[in-house]
């Protein structure tokens, strides 16, 4: 049985993969901040073992990593990604100090894999879908701190010549998903038969469904390289606009509510172009979406109607904030 940590598990990523080891047969430990929201991971505290650590204090990290001996680290914490996580101290001190204490620690007790998550807001706005090795430009604090990390990583990985990959994620959707964000708020108001406010129709994001990205940090995790810290992008290659998404949406769940375009106010990361160019990971790791936007959004559909009570908590927070 292979024992595996995941940081940031109460997230929505870090949830869903949370269950998909389990299935794997993996011996799950989550490593979660004192104190952090667990409504995600509440139904698995008999599965897995929660270990409270605040990734920010350097001998928590390592009391923890030595007790656990992982062999797979799945680094998922972070702060900022959302437009309420306002804080700089704070994502310096999560995303790099907490990445550097994680990796100090892990490095003494030994590994076989070591997977780091970034994000696409590392490469700040383009024309165009930038490969890995791409210039960097940084469209955000939050972003500034997570290509840091990314940077500190992969020199890591190349100075003690260690399996640690970092998957640059473009927009994570699915079950679990933070309740402000737009799918959700589609669901929740298309069930109604409404729609939420949105932004301007021509707005793009390369949707990618949740459990495509588990499978990516499977075989990430997986992948023995002699070309230590890789990165590599996790999205489809192809963008949805808003209007493509809502029309979707429109049809799934019969809503008869006309959209009112540039309701909610323009925001500095909306974009006409953000896609994904995914070649180096469908080369090197052998992975490609299983699910297009219209697969992932129905089965997000029915996970909701097959979780009325989640369906009640998603309910208090119905709005849009962060796509």
């Amino acid at each position: 049985m292979t024992r595996s940590i995941i940081t940031g598990a109460n997230g929505f990523v870090g949830a869903n993969l949370a269950r998909r080891l389990l299935r794997e047969g993996h011996e799950v430990h989550l490593l979660l901040r004192p104190g952090c929201d667990r409504w995600r991971v509440d139904d698995l505290r008999n599965d897995v073992t929660i270990h409270e650590v605040d990734l920010r204090d350097d001998l928590q990290v390592s009391r923890a990593i030595e007790a656990i001996r992982p062999e797979i680290i799945f680094h998922l914490a972070a702060y900022g990604a959302y437009a309420s996580q306002t804080d700089v101290p704070r994502m310096i001190q999560t995303n790099i100090i907490g990445t550097a204490n994680l990796l100090a620690a892990a490095l003494k007790v030994g590994f076989a894999s070591f997977v780091n998550t970034g994000t696409s807001s590392e490469y700040g706005f383009k024309s165009h879908g930038p490969a890995e090795d791409e210039l960097i430009e940084p469209n955000s604090e939050y972003a500034v701190t997570k290509a840091s990390a990314t940077l500190f990583c992969r020199e890591v990985a190349r100075k003690h010549k260690i399996n640690l990959s970092t998957l640059r994620l473009y927009s994570v959707y699915g079950p679990y998903e933070e309740p402000t964000r737009l799918v959700p708020n589609l669901i929740l108001h298309g069930i109604r038969g409404t729609l939420p406010p949105l932004a301007g129709p021509t707005v793009a994001h390369d949707f990618v469904y949740i459990d495509d990205v588990c499978d990516a940090y499977l075989l990430a995790a997986a992948k023995s390289s002699e070309s230590f810290g890789e990165i590599y992008n996790v999205g489809t290659g192809r963008q949805t606009t808003l209007s493509e998404v809502v029309e979707i949406a429109r049809e799934i769940l019969d809503i008869p509510a006309e959209p009112q375009w540039r309701s909610m106010p323009e925001r500095d990361w909306d974009t006409e172009v953000w896609i994904a160019n995914p070649r180096k990971v469908q080369t090197e790791l052998g992975w490609s979406p299983q699910h297009t936007f219209e697969q992932g959004f129905a089965r997000t559909v029915r996970w909701f109607e097959d979780n009325p009570s989640l369906r009640k908590l998603y309910e208090k927070s119905d709005r849009v904030e962060a796509i």
